[in-house]
């Protein structure tokens, strides 16, 4: 039992009911108030004080801690992160970054700059690999800060990227296609969708290519070539004399039951444009010609394209695609009842990218073989 004195009178605090064990006789304890002041000597009463006010400090400290974790409460501010672009990819005039270029893409305390005035200060540097490559661009190894993070970044494969052994030991992270990238940024993915399904496009021709660098010795060239006497294909392109603006590509495309995604070359994790936007995008069945299936049913349904290491030969891979009835055709569209494509182009959302993982991104790591990382 325990007694509480108020105002001269004494009570016994509300405790659950107990029940002494039955050990011998106890002697009764009261409550006197005059008693206890009474024996309480200075050094006592100090300590009890300490008690007192080390309690109300934890006290205060719980309820600060609980005001800024509920809603409404005052949460500490986060810093906004600031990535310096050091040269706009494949351009000498960057876009306009107002502050809040990161927010349309989901991204808030991202800060993108091209400034450069601002390196001493920036929390990472990007250096994209085309204008270091050509040297319309070189890096000021000499006024890099102390520990500050400088991010590769590249969109071409290893077949179209010349001087990395130039770069070792300079870069800690990487921003490219690749899915073992420190920043992955595919050219598009699917997204779920709770609207209507889109209707298909109407279709007039079996398959269709859009080529711009058509070279013999490229795999897909040759691919092409024997598939041109088992299947129509309609080429356009800058190769072929038979350009398409930048409006009427998926238009034309969209007519064609079929399109050839055939990429330039062949490496890991190399899913481009040609695949995402001139067939998913455009409503019509990708052909592809790329890494192996597994790694294109890391991004999209097996239903969703035909792979041509599926079939053994040109002729084989012609057959199927021009004897398939309508119901078969129709199943390769099944994902766009609840998916949708979300095309992945904008160099600035790239680089946004950066401040989601950022806090995650180990300070200390450096590529001392960059080229070795990238042609694996």
């Amino acid at each position: 039992p325990a007694c509480l004195s108020t105002s001269g009178t004494h009570r016994l605090l509300p405790f659950p009911p107990w029940k002494a064990p039955s050990w011998g006789s106890r002697k009764e304890v009261t409550c006197s108030s005059s008693q206890s002041t009474q024996d309480l000597s200075p050094t006592r009463r100090l300590r009890a004080w300490g008690v007192l006010a080390g309690g109300a400090t934890l006290i205060a400290l719980w309820l600060l801690w609980l005001l800024g974790s509920v809603p409404g409460g005052v949460p500490a501010p986060q810093p906004i992160v600031t990535i310096l672009i050091w040269h706009w990819p494949f351009t000498n005039r960057p876009p306009e970054l107002p502050g809040d270029t990161c927010t349309h893409y989901g991204m808030t305390h991202c800060r993108l700059s091209a400034n450069r005035s601002l390196l001493a200060s920036a929390d990472a540097v990007v250096f994209h690999h085309r204008e270091l490559e050509t040297q319309r661009s070189r890096l000021p190894l000499d006024q890099r800060p102390r520990g500050q993070p400088w991010v590769w970044a590249s969109m071409e494969s290893p077949s179209n990227t010349r001087g990395l052994h130039h770069l070792r030991g300079i870069f800690n992270w990487v921003l490219s296609y690749r899915r073992d990238s420190d920043i992955f940024v595919p050219y598009g993915r699917l997204e779920r969708h709770s609207g209507p399904t889109p209707p298909l496009p109407a279709k007039r021709g079996i398959a269709a290519w859009v080529v711009s660098n058509f070279q013999e010795r490229q795999k897909r060239a040759r691919l092409y070539r024997q598939l041109a006497p088992h299947l129509r294909v309609d080429v356009f392109g800058r190769a072929t004399g038979r350009p398409l603006c930048v409006n009427c590509l998926l238009p034309t495309v969209a007519q064609y039951r079929f399109y050839l995604s055939f990429e330039n070359s062949q490496h890991r994790d190399y899913i481009t444009e040609k695949f995402w936007r001139n067939a998913l995008a455009a409503g019509t069945v990708p052909v592809v010609l790329g890494p192996p299936r597994a790694t294109y049913e890391a991004f999209v349904p097996p239903d969703a394209f035909v792979h041509v290491d599926d079939f053994s030969s040109a002729r084989e891979l012609a057959v199927f695609l021009t004897s398939m009835n309508e119901s078969r055709y129709h199943q390769f569209f099944a994902w766009r009842n609840r998916l949708q494509v979300r095309l992945l182009g904008d160099w600035r959302e790239r680089f946004c990218t950066i401040c989601a993982r950022y806090p995650h991104l180990p300070r200390s790591q450096v590529y001392e073989d960059l080229e070795g990382w990238f042609q694996a």
